[in-house]
């Protein structure tokens, strides 16, 4: 037994002396996609972080459409909605993106990232609930500004948070430790599903900023693969919508560079 205790030890020091190395090299998608960026991947078996550019997963921007996260959670807490597919009616104004201009419920508007429905949804819960939940949950710097930016606080700020904040926000989202309800939680970690095999499920939200400069984008989740768990938060320089699959695409393939899609 403790010669095969051994041989097991020496694997998984083998296994993390790999992961290290492809660690190094995490900088190659963004130059092949031609992306001034950063990536952020924690590894939660082992406690260790793997990044590229460092001082950028350290720099606070607005959530944007990642904080759909804990809006829908929010929502659902305090019964603003009632479940993933009661249905909101389009206000009639026509957006810019045109999955946004219809009648959609929880679940369609987090995949089409549909911001006046959640924008509802803010006003809905009130200024007083809205800063209780993020302070509770001690969401990026916290600070969702006076209640006339109810529904754009997590746009144009004062909510900053950074790509390591979120790595934080979703640990504890993974492992329950939230003041929401065991059904909410269940419901939101379903809906941020991007793809699930036999092997792996990855998990996130995509964001998009266009309303400072440069333009930001995000994708933050998590990858539940062979019995651990990979966080993962993702912000890039996004200069048009035309973009926005350079999101997932550096996130695979940085995921990829550690072996691990």
């Amino acid at each position: 037994m403790f010669g095969v205790r051994l041989a097991q030890s020496a694997t998984a020091k083998q296994s993390q002396s790999a992961l290290t190395a492809q660690a190094s090299n995490l900088s190659r998608a963004f130059q092949e996609l031609g992306v001034n960026g950063s990536i952020v991947i924690y590894d939660k078996n082992n406690q260790r972080f793997y990044e590229h550019n460092p001082s950028r997963n350290v720099t606070a921007f607005f959530p944007g459409s990642t904080f759909k996260i804990l809006n829908a959670l929010i929502s659902l807490e305090t019964g603003v909605i009632s479940d993933d597919v009661a249905v909101l009616t389009w206000d009639g104004v026509t957006r810019e993106i045109p999955a946004w201009n219809r009648d959609t419920n929880l679940r369609q508007a987090f995949k089409d990232s549909t911001v006046w429905f959640y924008q509802v949804l803010a006003r809905k819960n009130g200024h007083e609930r809205m800063q209780k939940f993020v302070e509770q949950v001690s969401y990026g710097n916290r600070q969702i500004g006076a209640a006339d930016r109810i529904d754009r606080f997590w746009l144009e700020g004062p909510l900053q948070i950074t790509p390591k904040q979120e790595i934080e926000f979703l640990q504890k989202l993974e492992r329950n430790d939230l003041p929401f309800s065991q059904r909410a939680i269940d419901l939101i970690k379903d809906m941020m599903i991007i793809e699930r095999t036999p092997d792996y499920t990855l998990r996130g939200k995509t964001g998009w900023l266009n309303s400072v400069t440069p333009n930001i984008g995000w994708i933050v989740g998590y990858l539940e693969q062979n019995n651990n768990v990979y966080f993962y938060a993702t912000s890039m320089d996004m200069a048009t919508i035309k973009d926005a699959g350079k999101r997932l695409e550096l996130t695979r393939r940085s995921l990829q560079n550690l072996g691990l899609l």
